[in-house]
């Protein structure tokens, strides 16, 4: 991950939260760019102009394969 942690703080990170379970969310290179992925529902939301687009009607579901590619690429320690 170099493009996508770059772009939100740290800070910010830890106060954004999935709007359709109040979760926590990873910030991943997805194959269009950066996005927040929230794996417990497998839902990714696009990152536009270096801000998230939080909308759960503008989330995309991601398959399984997608969903074990984002997983590797956030490392072992992440709750799946």
């Amino acid at each position: 991950m170099t493009l996508g942690t770059n772009m939100i703080d740290q800070t910010l990170l830890r106060i954004l939260v999935c709007p359709a379970d109040r979760g926590p969310l990873l910030l991943l290179d997805g194959p269009d760019g950066p996005l927040l992925y929230n794996p417990r529902l497998r839902r990714a939301y696009r990152i536009e102009d270096s801000i998230p687009v939080l909308l759960v009607d503008e989330a995309v579901e991601v398959g399984d394969d997608e969903h074990a590619r984002l997983m590797a690429q956030a490392g072992p320690a992440t709750p799946q």
